[in-house]
C-alpha cells in the first residue's frame, strides 16, 4: 500500500441543538472570551442569538464580528483580526457558511501569532500558534469546518488560498437545526458543491488514499439520497442532518485528497461574474467529467452506483455516462441552471475564463487528466451549451 498522511479536525460533535452546548466546548478548550465571526444575514435572521445567549449565560464573554460577506476580501479578515486583538479574546468561533468559517480560521492565526496575512498565502506557510478554534457551519456544502484551507479575495477578480494543518479547527460542531431555514436555491447549490468535493477527492491524482476514498463514498451516499428532500422539504430534520454530515465527510475527504479541474474552472466564474461557488461548480461539473472520462472512467464507474442508488450495468464507459446523465438530471431537478448561458455568462467571456482557469495550477495538478488552455476553453464551451 502506498504511504499516505491523513489530517482532520480534532473533534466532531454532531446532533440537533448541539450549538446550545458551545459553552462546554469553550470550557474544554480553556476559552473564556470568544470572538464570534459571522455575517449580517444570519444576524438579521437571529440565528446566532440562542447560541450567544447560552454562551453568555454560562459565563463565556462573546464579542461579535458580523461583517463577513461572500468571497471575503482581505480587509474583512484584517478588521476581524484587529477586533480580536483589541478586545483580547482567547478563542475564535466561526458561525455561518464557508466565508465566515474561512475568516474565522485566519483570525485565529493572525490574533494568536505574529504573522501578517500576506505571509500566509500558499501551502504550509502558517507558523507558530493560533487561538483555539471552533467552527459551526450553517450550510451543508463547503465542508470548511473540516478543511485546512481558507480562501481570500485579493483583488477585483482574484483570490488566494491559505493551506495549513493549523487551520483545522479544534472542534467542528454540526447542528442541523441551524440549516432548517436555508432557502431551496442555497440548499441546492451547497449540496451540489459538497458532492463535487467528494467526486473530485475520489478521483484526485495526488494524495488519494483509502481513508479519503471511504469518506468520499459515504459522503456521496448521504448527499445523493437526501438532496432532493432537503431542497423540497426544507424542514425535514433527517434530510438536513444527512446533508450536513455528508458535507463534513466530503470536506474531510478533499482536505486530504485535493480537488481539481471542476474547482479550477469554477473559481473564475465567481471572480468575474460573482456566481456563488456552489453554482459555479455545478455549471462546469458535467463538462469536466466528460473531459476527464478517458482517464477516470474506472473511478467514475465505481461512483455511479453510489450516486444513482441502484446497480448500474455495462462497461466503465457506459457507467460513467450514466453517472454524468444522472448528475445533469439532478442539477435540473433541484432547480439550478443547466448551462453557463442560462446563468448569464456570455460566450465572449469564455476565452478570459479559460486564461484565468490556467492560473489555478495548484488545483489542476490534481486532475486525473492534464488540462491545457485549449482544453479549458473547450470545457467552458461545452458548459455554455455549445455542441460540437
Amino acid at each position: 500500500m502506498q504511504a499516505f498522511e491523513f489530517n482532520t479536525v480534532g473533534r466532531i460533535v454532531s446532533g440537533g441543538g448541539t450549538a446550545l452546548a458551545l459553552a462546554a466546548e469553550c470550557e474544554r478548550l480553556g476559552v473564556s472570551r470568544v470572538l464570534l465571526v459571522t455575517d449580517p444575514g444570519l444576524v438579521a435572521l437571529g440565528l446566532p442569538d440562542a447560541p450567544v445567549q447560552a454562551l453568555r449565560h454560562a459565563g463565556v464573554a462573546v464579542e461579535v464580528f458580523d461583517q463577513v460577506r461572500e468571497d471575503p476580501p482581505e480587509e474583512t479578515v484584517l478588521e476581524a483580526a484587529a477586533l480580536a486583538r483589541r478586545v483580547g479574546v482567547d478563542g475564535v468561533l466561526g458561525f455561518g457558511g464557508g466565508s465566515s468559517l474561512d475568516v474565522a480560521k485566519l483570525v485565529a492565526v493572525l490574533a494568536g501569532g505574529e504573522q501578517n496575512l500576506a505571509d500566509l498565502y500558499g501551502v504550509g506557510m502558517v507558523t507558530g500558534a493560533r487561538l483555539p478554534l471552533i467552527l459551526v457551519p450553517t450550510t451543508a456544502g463547503t465542508g470548511s469546518e473540516a478543511t485546512p484551507v481558507a480562501v481570500v479575495t485579493t483583488g477585483e477578480t482574484t483570490k488566494a488560498g491559505v493551506s495549513s494543518p493549523l487551520l483545522l479547527p479544534d472542534v467542528a460542531l454540526l447542528d442541523a437545526n441551524l440549516t432548517l431555514g436555508l432557502p431551496p436555491a442555497v440548499t441546492a447549490m451547497t449540496g451540489i458543491d459538497a458532492m463535487v468535493h467528494a467526486i473530485e477527492a475520489y478521483t484526485s491524482r495526488n494524495l488519494k488514499n483509502p481513508l479519503s476514498d471511504n469518506l468520499a463514498r459515504q459522503a456521496l451516499a448521504l448527499l445523493a439520497r437526501n438532496i432532493r428532500t432537503a431542497v423540497s422539504e426544507g424542514s425535514n430534520q433527517s434530510a438536513r442532518e444527512a446533508m450536513l454530515l455528508g458535507a463534513c465527510l466530503a470536506g474531510q475527504a478533499f482536505a486530504n485528497a485535493p480537488v481539481a479541474a471542476v474547482h479550477a474552472l469554477a473559481y473564475p466564474l465567481g471572480g468575474h461574474f460573482h456566481i456563488p461557488h456552489g453554482l459555479s461548480n455545478s455549471l462546469v461539473l458535467p463538462a469536466v467529467l466528460e473531459f476527464n472520462a478517458p482517464s477516470a472512467s474506472a473511478l467514475y464507474a465505481e461512483l455511479a452506483e453510489i450516486v444513482i442508488g441502484e446497480p448500474v450495468a455495462g462497461s466503465d464507459t457506459a457507467r460513467t455516462s450514466a453517472l454524468i446523465d444522472y448528475l445533469r438530471q439532478l442539477i435540473d431537478e433541484v432547480g439550478l441552471p443547466a448551462t453557463l448561458a442560462d446563468a448569464g455568462v456570455g460566450v465572449d467571456a469564455l476565452e478570459l475564463l479559460a486564461q484565468d482557469a490556467m492560473l489555478q495550477q495548484r488545483l489542476l495538478v490534481n486532475n486525473p487528466r492534464d488540462v491545457s488552455y485549449d482544453d479549458a476553453l473547450a470545457i467552458y464551451r461545452a458548459a455554455h451549451g455549445e455542441t460540437s
